[in-house]
């Protein structure tokens, strides 16, 4: 029943991929050309679990390659890159067998494997190795990037089964109704938020737990018609038995059968696939680019060299050549790919290699929707800032440094504006660590005056290791920003970077003050909870510091730019994440297994609708869940009273059938509310039983002493720990039985535990892509953009092979005193009085008469009131002769105070609409 230990490393990579994630340890995955791309790809393959990863390469590693692949040190140049490699990739994962390959690949070599990748690969080996792949039914994959641009196909044969093509679990609903007719119309029950079912037009439906009209039972899988958020149509009803009540009706996902075309075929008749169709032409301009490369690398003997103009008029002419007969050519796009094609960006190598090793873990695991076939990524939008317009070749000639392929695309000086940059990074987890990673690579705070600050109050847990990059099982138990500190100063010993334990919040402001954020160039924001995101943008808009948010959730992420003055305030969404559950989800009455995971109309019978009527339970001890409740219990308590459990099930067993249990009893004078919204006043009632009960513990501790000095073993509190699997085994068997009271299907381990422990799904594919986005837009910021088309905020949906990057919204602005302001503005004030010393609370008020023309009313920190115009002439005076800070607690530790202030002849509406007052202490 406990999860092994392979379950605790890989749960939250089990919810993201579901059953078909075991099938990895058998495979065998070949990945060819190990620079910035093919690391990418062969470290998430191997940190995701997959049996057996094989390293192809003949090269050796060059100083340039350096700065986007992060398995090479300054010392392994020259050695040979796949051989590197494989040492730095099997301390990742045990688990994994890393082989390197350094000879020319073969038929028979390539037959063993069960997908093929292939980097950095030119197109006359790319086609004879697509045709075989595609006659053995060999998933087959290129992934490629240069410079700014990447490319992604795949190909899955002519008879590809994708066993569950959608992400997150199946719908489920619960059953109200259901109609005798033709059709029959199914009637459900709202969900917590009163939002209806979430089933969509022709999804399969199987029934379960239908009282009367019991025909539905058991029925093969069924297509619905929805009519509107609660009701369904399910096809002829006529002739079944009248409906009484209770009920599921449940999603069928069944497997698809999907047909690939050859590389060969889909090169002349391309299926791209675009997350809209504006962005069509460009895909179409960079498929016909990446062609043209070949061409002009077999020609030339070499890359066209950057910002070289007559190279990219070559490759303008000859993609033009090839979309003569498939349409129109954007042939700025193509100058611009052409213009930086020499170029290695490790942010581009961890987006499309990320996105290529998901492709090959749905090859592997027949879940989610494989791509279709192209997909083309660019970043081109970098290139439009005004000091990137104006670069030369001298600018982007390599100077044999690590950085010479971003030098290629950004030129030198840009280099060192790199090095000089300091940047917080906020969250030490899996995004932080990419983050950290490429930063390394970047050259980010490799230079005078430059530095990273990391801070995570986490330590490293078992279950971190299948996607936090930056970690190895030796490091469990210490803490995250310690070890990522140490490694990607390792990965470049240039980057100065400093490691804190803390969390950024109002507890830390001496820490994390005004000076400390105003001197930075940018924020990092890796954070699982919405309580710390927010306060985090707050600060940055409060010290007008740039903010890139990024989060993921299963196969789904995001990045969020949040620039001064140039773009709108992030405002998360508002759904928590901060790992609570609604007060509603806690149920008397449950309907389905979260509720029984999570404990604590007039007229019509009370066992209907929502409420399932209970029975009770007799003790089995040939039931495994019984069983396994009792053993769980045991060991607990074991725990508990510091003594060794008890492991033999067999002995427990013969023991549990000869046990004699007294009848059950209800308890007496127990209230059950009869409507859930009572619930929120019993919660007050059982904390002061529970303490209650540990005074009783005390005091029956101290009866049964007498007094008298023994050595009785103290008792252990547990605390609930979701990576413990003994709390886990409690839970899960807890949980199924009150839910086999009222008739619920019971969760399986796994799924208990992600209920209980509050755990989001993760997988490293994401969280790497991720980073490589947010790394995209540190590049902009570093260039001191105020340009907002340049900027990008973006959508990743990795079970589809989606990403949508769109233009930041501008700033709010609002009208207050006569002017229009931007929400980034605020009123600034050195508040140093005629004495020198801190103003006086009446100097403030004469500053804003004299400089803004106001009169105000009312003056507050917070909810401090420090003047208000409504008190009598003897508090006003008081009031107005204070020092600004002088009754405020803690305030000459800030040193800049933000005011909120009332003026006279305010609107009702004008509270959310005034710039705040900073005042900066002497």
């Amino acid at each position: 029943m406990a999860g092994s230990g392979e379950q605790g490393l890989y749960s939250r990579q089990l919810y993201v991929l579901g059953g078909g994630a075991r099938r990895l340890a058998e495979a065998a995955v070949l990945v060819s050309g190990l620079r910035g791309t093919g690391a990418q790809v062969a470290a998430a393959l191997v940190l995701a679990g997959t049996g057996r990863v094989v390293l192809h390469d003949s090269g050796a590693v060059r100083t340039g390659d350096l700065s986007h692949q992060f398995l090479l040190g300054g010392n392994d140049v020259g050695q040979n890159r796949a051989e590197v490699s494989q040492r730095a990739l099997a301390e990742l994962n045990p688990h994994v067998v890393v082989a390197a390959h350094t000879e020319e690949l073969s038929e028979a070599f390539l037959a063993s494997f069960q997908v093929v990748v292939l980097t950095e690969s030119p197109l006359e080996e790319q086609l004879w190795i697509g045709d075989f792949c595609h006659v053995r039914g060999i998933c087959f994959i290129v992934a490629d990037t240069k410079g700014l641009a990447g490319q992604l196909f795949c190909d899955f044969g002519e008879h590809f089964v994708v066993e569950d093509p959608a992400e997150g679990d199946p719908v489920c609903a619960i059953i109200q109704h259901i109609s005798q007719g033709n059709p029959g119309v199914v009637t459900c029950i709202g969900t917590e938020d009163s939002h209806g079912h979430l089933f969509c037009d022709g999804d399969l439906v199987t029934f379960s737990g239908v009282e009367g009209m019991s025909e539905l039972n058991g029925q093969k899988p069924i297509p619905v018609h929805v009519l509107d958020a609660f009701r369904l149509e399910i096809g002829d009803t006529s002739s079944f038995s009248p409906y009484c009540c209770g009920g599921l009706v449940l999603q069928e996902r069944l497997p698809q059968v999907h047909s690939y075309k050859s590389l060969r075929q889909a090169l002349a008749e391309p299926r791209i696939q675009v997350a809209s169709p504006d962005v069509l032409l460009r895909s179409q301009s960079l498929h016909a680019a990446f062609q043209a490369l070949h061409i002009f690398c077999k020609e030339q003997g070499h890359l066209p060299r950057p910002r070289a103009r007559a190279d990219a008029e070559r490759m303008l002419e000859l993609a033009r050549s090839l979309r003569t007969q498939q349409g129109l050519l954007d042939e700025y796009v193509v100058r611009a790919f052409a213009s930086v094609s020499a170029g290695d960006l490790c942010p581009m190598a961890a987006v499309v290699g990320a996105m290529a090793a998901q492709e090959a873990l749905k090859a592997i695991t027949g879940k989610f929707l494989p791509l279709d076939q192209w997909l083309y990524f660019d970043a081109l939008e970098c290139l439009e800032l005004e000091e990137a317009m104006q670069l030369t070749e001298e600018d982007c000639a390599p100077r044999g440094t690590r950085y010479d392929g971003q030098i290629a695309v950004f030129g030198a000086t840009f280099q060192e504006q790199l090095g000089h940059q300091k940047y917080l990074v906020v969250g030490a987890g899996a995004i932080g660590c990419e983050l950290l990673k490429n930063f390394a690579m970047m050259g980010l705070a490799a230079g005078p005056g430059g530095h990273l600050t990391v801070t995570d109050m986490d330590t490293i847990a078992l279950s971190n290791l299948h996607r936090q990059l930056l970690y190895r099982s030796s490091d469990i138990s210490k803490p995250k920003s310690v070890v990522a500190a140490a490694a990607i100063q390792r990965m470049n010993p240039d980057v100065s970077v400093t490691a804190h334990q803390n969390e950024v919040g109002p507890a830390t402001e001496s820490l994390y003050g005004d000076d400390f954020f105003q001197h930075l160039n940018g924020v990092t924001s890796a954070l699982d909870s919405m309580e710390a995101r927010t306060y985090l943008e707050n600060r940055c808009v409060r010290c007008l510091t740039p903010l890139l948010d990024s989060g993921t959730e299963g196969p789904r992420g995001n990045v969020l730019a949040m620039v001064p003055f140039l773009t709108k305030p992030l405002e998360p969404a508002g759904a928590s994440r901060d790992g609570t559950f609604p007060f509603c989800t806690l149920r008397y009455f449950p309907r389905t297994i979260q509720h029984t995971l999570q404990e604590t109309s007039p007229g019509i019978p009370f066992w209907t609708g929502d409420r399932s009527c209970p029975h009770p339970l007799t003790f089995d001890p040939d039931n495994n869940t019984h069983l396994q409740y009792i053993l769980a219990t045991a060991h607990l308590f074991a725990k508990a009273h510091k003594v060794p459990p008890c492991s033999d099930q067999a002995a427990t067993q013969t023991i549990l059938r000869s046990t004699v249990l007294p009848p059950f009893l209800p308890q007496e004078e127990l209230n059950i509310p009869l409507a859930e919204e009572q619930e929120e006043v019993q919660a007050p009632e059982d904390h002061g039983r529970l303490v209650k009960l540990t005074q009783d513990l005390v005091q029956k501790r101290e009866e049964l002493l007498g007094g008298e000095e023994v050595q009785v073993p103290l008792m252990e509190p547990i605390h609930f720990e979701k990576d413990n699997d003994i709390h886990v085994d409690f839970i899960t068997a807890a949980s199924n039985l009150r839910a086999e009271n009222y008739g619920i299907p019971p969760a399986d381990w796994l799924m208990s535990k992600r209920i209980a422990g509050r755990i989001v799904p993760a997988i490293i594919t994401t969280t790497a892509a991720v980073a490589g986005l947010v790394c995209l837009e540190v590049y902009k910021l570093v260039w001191g953009c105020q340009d907002l088309k340049c900027y990008r905020n973006s959508n990743l949906c990795l079970s589809d092979c989606l990403l949508l990057r769109i233009q930041p919204l501008p700033p709010t602005t609002y009208w207050y005193g006569g002017k229009e302001w931007s929400c980034w503005d605020h009123l600034e004030l050195q508040a140093v009085g005629a004495d020198g010393k801190e103003m006086t609370v009446q100097e403030v008020l004469d500053w804003l008469q004299r400089t803004y023309g106001w009169s105000v009313t009312m003056l507050l920190h917070g909810y401090t009131v420090i003047y208000d115009k409504e008190e009598d002439e003897e508090i006003q005076a008081q009031q107005q002769a204070q020092r600004l800070s002088e009754k405020l607690e803690h305030a000459r530790e800030m040193r800049r105070l933000e005011l909120l202030y009332v003026c006279e002849g305010e609107d009702a509406e004008a509270s959310n609409r005034r710039p705040p007052l900073l005042c900066s202490l002497p």
